[in-house]
């Protein structure tokens, strides 16, 4: 989430200080606002509401709808298709256009939506506490969220959605759920700082100090009052919301790709149709009749199938991921994306690691592995659940306990199993104390007797144990052993652990409740270490991730320790990690430069991480991001493509392109595998579309120039034309070869002129040659007849030349790979079919009307050889080639 300067500086206010400076400041107080100081300050800072702009009707976006230079040129060919009365190909061509508008108006009201959804993360009304006059008392009143000032005092009960952002006066067991603003799915323990936010305070990080209660997070347990700090457009959550004159959201790879397509026809076009005009006027003193075969020629030259296919190869992609209910891609230009993506970024935590912490080690004070450790760190744990009352279990204690029971479920180690203790007492953690101790009493000790004994076992922050240690091993414990073992605790901690320390002390039973100086002269036992959980298919899936050419980055806000220590475990090598401080000192040349060749970003706050993305894709990278929390979103809207979770934030997921079924990379990589396939469809058509229409574009101003009749008629151009599109909307079905899915696919509009041009030329060529055959089979024939014979002798070769294309300039066979992938049927009756038709169409009786008669027997064997030599030629050629990534 990239804040809003005015949302960063509020944060700021509310939050650095004492909550007497904080309260000043806002001129308020516990008592609450004044009713006339409030209408003054609704006044001066506005409403409590999202900042919005009227959105566009849907006529008004329609109308604006095709601004891209394809669907131009699609409405261009649609009306020089309907002057030359050619009202199939204007029809046709007419749905496509239409289909296009539709599917971009769709887009931008579903922008639309996104606005709305986080709108409606807002609560309605809120319970603040007011005075009438400055002498009265304060009174408790429901009050309209939007009527919220900053220095109003709420009041936070269970079920609560906290309204605006809150410094905190009082709270009582608060905590609060932030998955809305930082998608983590466990509730944080909100407390008062009176002193002041304390030494680990960063203003670019925020969300992780409980002083702070933001918008939109909810109440779990407890109650609490706070003083509103920040109110509509200057909350860390509106920050979210994208800003009128803010940063446009750059056009995708596929927008790119298309539109350097389509000004390449462009170009292709406007040069064509006159240069056929000029040509027949200086040499064959030709005047306007051959302007309906200029059109042709033109409309000849465009791919017109070329947005079916697109949609065709992406939906059958998208409908084969959703078939399995893992992968939703709901804007269906993001899986060509996907396929082209090469750097996927994601956060640690619920992608990388479970959202729960495991054990990693116990080590005594020796620093050799010890059991028991464990064991005494089990009894704390258990009896601190149980006698505490916690309103939410703490993860570490249960991670503890799971990692206990399993260590004595082949026997008890020495000293009895965990569960056999008695639970006495117990001393939780709370605020501003960073350890928690339970007294009980060992098995088998009487309880009423004189000698009966109880055992206090301490765990907690290191140095909050070790300053309450006397003894470690039988040993007294100086100063310089507590500085030993806080070195190992450090070592420990810099490695990404959380480090507890454990000790415990035996004293004699008592009937008083046992207090905070109870805990002194411990004996150390050890200390246990714990991580976050790996996903179970996590290093699996990064090894697909990287065998397919993905480069992946992990943005966190995490301590840098504990994601490099992650990263290893994962078979990820973290290298230097570079925190957000780190980010924030460079200037963006220099960011995408250290982005490169960065792998882990710690301490990340979202403008961090949308930093990261836009300098990756300023190196010319194609970049994903995962993402789930309202934090994630301006790196989501950043990305190439942004994937959400099904669970993510609401907000998020509309925002996304591609939503998943969990955070499972595995979907993910298959995804983009789907991707790949798609995009190498699609730029199979484009090859063979462009490389046929340009051989036959040449071949035709050629005999134009050398013939003294139009080599091939209007009708039957658009007739070619036709049998064409229908046969290579087959290749929306083809399976690409495997090694096809090890490169990121990327459709690249200067790749594909090159190729166009080369296999154009050799296509021409053979079309050439074609019309030597034509002159030496009919030359006894008369003029006119002459004249419709050639016309149905060119038009069986280019079908037939077509259909030989389709099969060698597939995208499931590539040469440079040694293997042939068998042609799948669509592709098998498309090119039968196109067969078919050249070498029957001139026999049947749609051949006179369409200006083609029968040719003689000696045709059909001299071009039998012609197209033999030119498939060769094109095996040749094509195994020459690199086997392309996309086009």
């Amino acid at each position: 989430m990239a804040w809003a300067p005015e949302a960063r500086t509020a944060a700021v206010r509310g939050a650095d200080g004492t909550t007497l400076e904080v309260l000043r400041a806002l001129e308020s107080g516990p008592r609450g606002l004044v009713e006339k100081e409030a209408e003054e300050r609704l006044v001066r800072h506005g409403e409590n509401a999202f900042p919005g702009r009227r959105p566009d009707s849907w006529p008004r976006r329609f109308a604006r709808s095709p601004r891209d230079p394809f669907t131009a040129v699609l409405l261009a060919l649609g009306l020089v298709s309907a002057a030359v009365a050619a009202w199939g190909t204007a029809c046709v061509i007419a749905v496509l256009v239409l289909v296009s508008c539709v599917l971009r108006t769709t887009g931008e009201h579903r922008a639309d939506r996104s606005a709305a959804a986080l709108r409606d993360l807002l609560a309605t009304t809120a319970t603040v506490r007011r005075r009438a006059t400055a002498a009265s008392p304060p009174l408790t009143r429901e009050l309209p969220v939007d009527q919220l000032v900053p220095g109003d005092v709420v009041l936070l009960a269970p079920g609560d959605v906290v309204p605006a952002d809150l410094r905190l006066l009082r709270t009582t067991a608060l905590t609060v759920h932030e998955a809305t603003l930082t998608g983590e799915s466990a509730p944080v323990e909100k407390y008062v700082a009176a002193d002041g936010p304390g030494d680990g305070w960063s203003p670019a990080l925020p969300l992780g100090h409980p002083h702070l209660c933001f918008q939109g997070s909810s109440v779990v347990s407890g109650s609490g009052s706070g003083v509103v700090v920040a109110t509509g457009a200057h909350t860390v959550l509106s920050g979210a919301l994208p800003r009128a004159g803010g940063r446009p959201r750059p056009p995708s790879p596929f927008d790119r790709s298309v539109n350097g397509i389509a000004w390449t026809l462009i170009r292709f076009t406007l040069l064509t149709a006159p240069l056929v005009l000029i040509a027949s006027a200086l040499l064959r003193g030709r005047g306007l009749e051959t302007l309906p075969f200029a059109v042709a020629v033109a409309v000849g030259l465009t791919p017109e199938m070329l947005p079916v296919v697109v949609t065709t190869a992406l939906a059958r992609g998208a409908a084969l991921l959703a078939r399995d209910g893992e992968v939703i891609v709901r804007r269906l230009p993001a899986l060509h994306d996907l396929g082209a993506v090469d750097v996927l970024c994601v956060d640690k935590t619920g992608t990388l690691t479970e959202d729960r912490p495991v054990l990693a080690l116990c080590e005594g004070p020796d620093g050799h592995a010890d059991p028991d450790v464990l064991r005494w760190a089990a009894v704390n744990a258990l009896w601190t659940l149980h006698l505490s009352e916690l309103p939410v279990p703490d993860a570490l204690d249960e991670a503890i306990l799971d990692a206990a029971e399993h260590a004595t479920e082949g026997g008890a180690p020495d000293g009895g199993r965990f569960e056999e203790f008695e639970g006495v007492d117990a001393l939780p953690c709370g605020p501003g104390r960073r350890l928690s101790t339970a007294v009980v009493r060992p098995p088998g000790d009487p309880r009423f007797a004189l000698a009966a004994r109880h055992t206090l076992v301490v765990k907690g922050a290191p140095e909050d144990v070790l300053d309450r240690c006397a003894r470690a091993a039988g040993a007294e414990l100086g100063a310089d052993g507590r500085a030993r073992l806080a070195r190992r605790a450090g070592e420990l901690a810099a490695e990404g652990l959380r480090v507890l320390a454990v000790a415990r002390a035996t004293c004699p039973a008592r009937t008083r409740p046992y207090t905070p100086a109870d805990e002194r002269d411990l004996d150390f036992v050890g200390f246990v270490a714990l991580s976050d959980a790996p996903a179970p298919t996590a290093a699996e899936a990064l090894a697909v991730l990287a065998r397919h050419a993905v480069d992946v980055k992990v943005l966190t806000g995490d301590h840098p320790g504990t994601a490099a220590r992650v990263c290893r475990e994962l078979g990820l090598t973290p290298g230097e990690v570079v925190t957000g401080e780190r980010i924030d000192a460079l200037a963006d040349a220099e960011l995408a430069r250290l982005a490169a060749r960065t792998t882990v970003f710690a301490r990340c706050a979202p403008e961090h991480k949308a930093r990261v993305v836009r300098a990756l894709r300023a190196a010319g990278h194609t970049t994903g991001f995962l993402g789930d929390g309202v934090n994630d979103l301006a790196a989501t809207v950043a990305a190439d493509v942004g994937i959400c979770p099904r669970d993510g934030v609401d907000v998020v997921r509309e925002a996304a392109d591609v939503v998943l079924a969990s955070k499972d990379l595995t979907a993910l990589d298959r995804a983009i595998v789907a991707g790949r396939r798609s995009t190498g469809n699609i730029a199979a058509y484009l090859r063979i579309a462009l490389s046929s229409n340009v051989g036959n574009v040449i071949a035709m101003l050629v005999a134009g120039l050398l013939l003294p009749f139009l080599p091939m008629l209007p009708a039957q151009v658009l007739v070619q034309n036709l049998c064409f599109d229908a046969a290579q909307l087959a290749l929306a079905f083809d399976r690409p070869a495997p090694g096809a899915q090890l490169r990121p696919a990327l459709l690249r509009p200067r790749a594909l002129l090159r190729f166009v041009t080369g296999f154009g030329l050799l296509n021409a060529v053979a079309d050439l040659a074609t019309f030597g055959v034509l002159a030496l089979a009919l030359r006894s024939m008369g003029q006119e007849e002459g004249q419709s014979a050639f016309h149905a002798g060119w038009f069986t070769e280019n079908l037939l030349t077509q259909a030989l294309v389709m099969l060698l300039l597939r995208s499931g066979r590539h040469a440079a790979e040694g293997g042939r992938v068998r042609v799948p049927g669509p592709i098998r009756l498309a090119t039968a079919a196109l067969a078919v038709v050249g070498l029957l169409l001139p026999l049947s009786p749609l051949g006179p009307p369409l200006s083609m008669t029968p040719l003689p027997p000696l045709y059909y064997g001299l071009l039998a050889l012609v197209l033999v030599v030119y498939g060769l030629l094109l095996a040749a050629a094509r195994a020459r080639q690199p086997s392309p990534s996309g086009v």
